[in-house]
């Protein structure tokens, strides 16, 4: 049965090489797109325990309009069908199944990957602009440090994701005009 790497034409020992010990400016910021991934996996991780009853309070800073519970108890936090914290965190492991996936020369041969990372990507910094800037401080009236942590995290994401995705974008647009596609 073939593999998903056999099936983008990758070579695992490769990609595991290069994964592990590539250097170049786009692993670079593949692996920063993990990290922060893994930074707004931990803010929503508590989120997750105080909007599932796993723990009754998180701690806020002691000044400031900061009121986590009432953020994370609020109507819109349970309006996807569930508790948004776990959500949140699903999507931050899609980003960091689409930064690890495909080895250096992947806007080339899967341009797809890097414009589905930055569009995946953009969608959550859409919702996370949306809370950050409107459900917390209007209609909340409180704020969520968790929160505010992970909406930067989503934010930086898109960021990290772009000059890939410029690459894969150059990359279509060049084959195209070579095929004399409009």
């Amino acid at each position: 049965m073939p593999t998903l790497s056999s099936l983008l034409g990758e070579e695992p020992q490769a990609l595991r090489y290069y994964l592990q010990e590539g250097a170049d400016d786009a692993l670079t910021l593949r692996r920063a797109t993990i990290v922060v991934s893994l930074l707004g996996i931990a803010a929503m991780a508590a989120t997750t325990l105080l909007q599932t009853g796993v723990v009754k309070n998180l701690p806020d800073p002691p000044r400031g309009n900061f009121h986590t519970r009432q953020v994370n108890s609020s109507p819109e936090a349970y309006s996807y069908g569930g508790p948004d914290s776990p959500i949140a965190i699903t999507t931050h492991g899609v980003n960091m199944v689409l930064a690890s996936m495909g080895g250096w020369d992947r806007p080339a041969r899967h341009p797809w990957l890097p414009l589905l990372a930055t569009l995946f990507a953009g969608a959550q910094a859409v919702t996370a602009a949306r809370y950050l800037f409107w459900q917390m401080p209007k209609v909340d009236k409180a704020w969520c440090p968790y929160c505010i942590v992970d909406a930067l995290t989503h934010f930086a994401t898109v960021g990290l994701t772009l000059p890939e995705s410029r690459a894969a974008l150059r990359r279509v647009l060049s084959q195209r005009t070579l095929r004399g596609e409009s």
